[in-house]
């Protein structure tokens, strides 16, 4: 069965999410930091009246700082019912998969294997395909909501 992945970099290493799981794809904006937050959250940013917690997954995974370029981009997401914005390097393409070509994650990657939904491969690449709804662990999930309610309570 094919399935769709919206393609995106990290410290030069090619992932996927399904494009179900993706709302929408804005350039990088300003963020507004949070105290006391976790160092992979990077702040929030307001979305047409709407206050996104925006998330560096480069610390998420432990794979680098994040590093501001012309194309970096902030993939907006939906995790239990919470909007998130997710900063990537690049994001490339949407592309076509078949499921059966989604291999489980080796034991041994550079991020943790419960992100990881498995590998995609192509032709000439290799995708890692994260899993969103194990991004976060239960604590984290609770900061995520309380990141969106504070920058409304900062508007009000």
């Amino acid at each position: 069965m094919p399935k769709k992945i919206v393609v995106f970099s990290l410290a030069e290493e090619l992932y996927g999410l399904d494009i179900f799981d993706v709302h929408e794809v804005v350039k990088d904006v300003s963020i507004t930091k949070i105290p006391e937050t976790p160092e992979f959250i990077e702040g929030i940013i307001n979305l047409r009246g709407k206050i996104i917690p925006v998330i560096d997954l480069k610390k998420r995974f432990g794979i680098g700082k994040r590093g501001k370029s012309k194309d970096s981009r902030i993939i907006i997401v939906e995790i239990l019912g919470q909007k998130a914005g997710l900063i990537v390097d690049a994001v490339h393409e949407v592309i076509t998969v078949d499921e059966n070509s989604i291999e489980p994650p080796p034991p041994v990657t550079t991020i943790d294997t419960a992100f990881v939904e498995g590998i995609a491969k192509t032709d000439d690449k290799m995708i890692i395909i994260i899993k969103l709804h194990f991004l976060f662990k239960a604590n984290e999930k609770e900061m995520l909501l309380n990141a969106s309610s504070e920058g409304t309570k900062e508007r009000s």
